[in-house]
């Protein structure tokens, strides 16, 4: 249902499912996996989640789950390439960088994001919080009077 009411959050997403190396060095998205990224980039726009804008590790398959929820979101600030999103970068860092007001779609790879997520809610990248499923949607708010990150919702693309 959408109220009318923009909420401010920060959406994680694990890029969506993608093909083996030995079929694409590259490691782009499967068929199976552009089509849960569409579904659940669908939902998400039904609901009236609002994405300003959509940053991305770079990586092939990454940069495909982006540009896939930009086509449903439509972000005022565009889908970008960002350093520090890759597997093994600097959750710390990135997190330094979270700004609380931005509406930003990070898109990543695990174990980052896992560990981006438990290190923003529970403030240490060795206490998970969640599981990730490829193209699914991590909904983060920031309580203000708490001065905490808390998971908002989830949108996954299988209940398992």
């Amino acid at each position: 249902m959408n109220t009318g009411v923009k909420i401010v959050a920060l959406y994680l997403v694990q890029h969506g499912r993608n093909l083996p190396e030995d079929v694409d060095p590259e490691r782009g998205l499967s068929d199976e996996g552009i089509a849960e990224v569409q579904r659940i980039a669908e939902l998400a726009k039904g609901y009236g989640v609002h994405v300003a804008g959509i940053k991305h590790s770079g990586k092939k398959r990454a940069r495909q789950t982006a540009e896939i929820f930009a086509s449903a979101f439509r972000p005022v600030l565009g889908v970008h390439q960002r350093d520090g999103l890759k597997p093994m970068d600097d959750v710390v860092a990135c997190a330094r960088e979270v700004d609380s007001q931005s509406n930003l779609m990070l898109v990543g790879h695990l174990p980052f994001m896992s560990k981006l997520a438990a290190y923003l809610i529970a403030g240490s990248i060795d206490r998970p919080v969640l599981k990730f499923q490829n193209g699914g949607i991590v909904c983060l708010e920031w309580e203000a009077v708490s001065r905490q990150w808390v998971i908002k919702w989830t949108l996954m693309p299988t209940i398992d």
